[in-house]
């Protein structure tokens, strides 16, 4: 880890909750991933109530923050403004790891005019490739229709083809993201308004809308889990309410009800077909009284 009053390359940011099974992995993969970029890392708690904290408080190779349960895009501004001055900021998710060099390869291709955010290629548990790229959020990918390989139904990028070169995408799964510093505070860090999901899907759209790209580059690599805080009724739930407000957001009123509309059907086809966490996210849809309160969207029917 790099010391002294000078600039940091990287400031590595990660916010843990009930996270013990997974976090050590990543901190362990850190040193040969980083290479000889010089780095910070800080872990920010939201409240585990596992074995985290001892587990993060043994350590020496990283400073922890305990925190409430604010959310995850607030836990990441939180780690970014604890964290000494860098010129990136890494932000990666505690069931991550990175593979050896990943670093410096992304850090590469940050530096290049335009570029405020880079994805790396990240793999499965199982070694197989994830799927981490993503087009724009449209009424036509309303349904996640992946399946069908026409980009305007198809929000998640599945063809492997994307995945071989370096180029622009609309935005990436937050994982493991790279971001320019001039990026992340122009944009104000992550909106803190979304607690947990369509974060990552914010951060990029308005990156693009200032001028910064967002590319992926297969020459950089990692490897993430995934559910590494488990998922449910309610994750599901906020998850589908995000994304009706980023939407709402960047589309307004009139198009939003639509998209509103088009998400009722589509969790309504999901618990038909056995998908038991639609119909918690249904009732949350037209009550929204019963919609999870750290999202700040129960005052109305459409999602604020």
């Amino acid at each position: 880890m790099g010391a002294g009053s000078e600039e940091l390359d990287v400031a590595v940011a990660v916010v843990t909750y009930n996270s013990e099974r997974h976090v050590a992995d990543l901190l362990d993969s850190l040193p040969a991933a980083m290479g000889e970029l010089s780095y910070s890392v800080v872990v920010v708690d939201n409240g585990s109530a596992d074995g985290t904290v001892a587990l993060l408080d043994a350590r020496t190779d990283c400073t922890v923050v305990r925190s409430v349960n604010d959310g995850y895009a607030a836990g990441i501004n939180r780690a970014v403004r604890s964290s000494p001055p860098a010129s990136t900021v890494l932000v990666l998710n505690p069931d991550a790891t990175l593979d050896p060099e990943a670093g410096p390869r992304m850090f590469d291709v940050v530096r290049k005019p335009g570029v405020g955010i880079v994805a790396p290629r990240t793999r499965e548990a199982d070694g197989s490739l994830s799927p981490t790229l993503r087009r724009t959020p449209t009424l036509g990918r309303v349904g996640g229709l992946s399946f069908t390989g026409l980009a305007m139904f198809a929000e998640r990028i599945e063809d492997p083809r994307a995945y071989e070169s370096e180029h622009e995408v609309d935005w990436a799964i937050g994982s493991i993201l790279l971001v320019d510093r001039e990026c992340f505070d122009a944009l104000g860090g992550l909106d803190e308004s979304y607690f947990l999901y369509s974060e990552e899907t914010d951060f990029c759209l308005r990156a693009r809308d200032l001028g910064w790209a967002t590319v992926y580059t297969p020459e950089a690599g990692g490897m993430h889990v995934g559910g590494g805080s488990g998922e449910n009724a309610t994750t599901h739930t906020m998850q589908m309410i995000n994304r009706i407000r980023l939407y709402r957001r960047r589309a307004g009123d009139r198009r939003a009800w639509g998209y509103f509309a088009l998400t009722l059907l589509v969790e309504l086809r999901r618990g038909i077909l056995g998908h038991r966490n639609s119909w918690t996210t249904l009732r949350a849809l037209v009550r929204p009284s019963t919609r999870p309160p750290m999202l700040g969207a129960s005052d109305a029917l459409l999602p604020r």
